[in-house]
């Protein structure tokens, strides 16, 4: 049986840092942010933070979840998305996983997994309206030392991790 990492552990007291290392150690299949083009690395470690700091893991609805949790809880809003998106790296990652796995695979999984989704995207919409203090998205380093626990407290994101 798997234990649940301690970086999921709504009450963690493992540093970001910590919960860092240990999201890449269980997810060997991602793509290294060193690896990439220096404004594409900067994005991508920022969105693998976001995984550690919202307890997220990198299933289809954990990823189609921490979107929003961004955009709504975070300086990473989506007006920000937007011209992020804009970055060719981002294009060619998006250009790979639809080249691995196929469009179809792509948004069926989508299609499957909003349903369920759904309801708890509401429910967070609901909860981060009139949000005036938002976790840092790009400049998160501040944020390394301290624990899981007190980040989620100081930004009021534990109500959205389960």
């Amino acid at each position: 049986m798997n234990k649940k990492p301690l970086y999921k552990d709504k009450s963690s007291i493992q540093t970001l840092r910590e919960g860092l290392e240990e999201y890449y150690a269980i997810n060997p299949h991602l793509t290294p942010p060193d690896s990439q083009p220096p404004e594409f690395a900067k994005i991508l470690l920022a969105h693998d933070v976001g995984h550690v700091i919202y307890g997220c893991d990198t299933g289809m609805y954990d990823e189609l979840k921490i979107l929003p949790l961004f955009w709504w809880t975070s300086e990473c809003t989506f007006q920000k998305f937007r011209e992020m998106r804009k970055t060719p790296a981002v294009d060619v990652m998006y250009d790979d996983m639809i080249q691995q796995n196929g469009v179809l695979w792509l948004y069926g999984n989508i299609l499957r997994v909003l349903p369920p989704l759904m309801p708890e995207l509401i429910s967070i919409w609901v909860k981060t309206r009139n949000r005036n203090k938002r976790l840092p998205f790009l400049e998160f380093h501040p944020l390394l030392d301290r624990s899981l626990l007190d980040i989620r407290q100081e930004f009021d994101l534990l109500s959205f991790i389960k």
